[in-house]
């Protein structure tokens, strides 16, 4: 049906990720469902005829090939950072869709990222702001994501972390300001060699978009707390 050229949508029912590398370069959209439960098919018509816009979003990495598992988007820096999506000959060493990805029957632009501060220290919180349009003609929904690297401190952290997320529904040319806070709450982490939740003063990197590959990026520093 494909090569006849006629217009495919490939409704996958699934509780893990399958190889769809073919529909992938092939089937012009792909719906997955999941398993829906009991109101399952009304709400599959509902997203193929256009009623409402999809709006999930994945909940972890989908690998190309089951020899990429596990795949993780949160893993630690590799010693060829650069290389990372070229491992190996035969096959991109990238997710096929990344963690966080999902499209809706619109578009979504980002822009004017910013915080309260360019520099906070340990304890405080700052707010990063961006401003997020509906760039298409159509009312849908977005999932706004906001992501750190922390640089360095006492312990190894993940290339990406997701710190935040807001579900907002924007109309056709609609533009909205999201708000998220970054302090404590989302920095600390369990350190196993201080046996305790610590918290660095280092360079953050801080990202906001529709998936853990957002490229919309601000650099903040945090500061040692200062002495009581």
């Amino acid at each position: 049906i494909s090569a006849t050229g006629t217009p495919v949508v490939l409704v996958v029912m699934s509780g893990r990720p399958l190889d769809l590398r073919w529909a992938d370069a092939n089937v012009p959209a792909i719906l997955e469902v999941w398993y829906p439960g009991t109101r399952g098919g009304d709400a599959v018509a509902a997203l193929l005829l256009g009623d409402v816009s999809p709006a999930g979003r994945l909940p972890f990495t989908w690998p190309r090939h089951v020899g990429q598992v596990p795949m993780v988007y949160s893993h630690l820096r590799t010693f060829e950072p650069d290389g990372q999506g070229q491992r190996y000959w035969d096959e991109e060493s990238t997710p096929l869709y990344p963690f966080g990805h999902g499209l809706a029957y619109s578009s979504f632009r980002y822009e004017n990222l910013r915080a309260s501060r360019d520099a906070f220290a340990v304890g405080e919180t700052v707010t990063v702001s961006v401003d997020v349009t509906n760039a298409g003609d159509r009312d849908a929904d977005e999932v706004v994501q906001l992501y750190t690297h922390q640089r360095y401190g006492s312990a190894a952290r993940p290339v990406r972390e997701l710190q935040g997320f807001e579900r907002i529904a924007l109309a056709a040319g609609e533009t909205r300001t999201v708000e998220f806070e970054l302090g404590p709450e989302q920095l600390s982490y369990w350190s196993a060699a201080a046996r305790a939740t610590v918290q660095d003063a280092t360079t953050l990197d801080v990202w906001v978009g529709g998936d853990s590959t957002a490229s919309l990026g601000i650099v903040l520093t945090v500061t040692a707390a200062s002495a009581a």
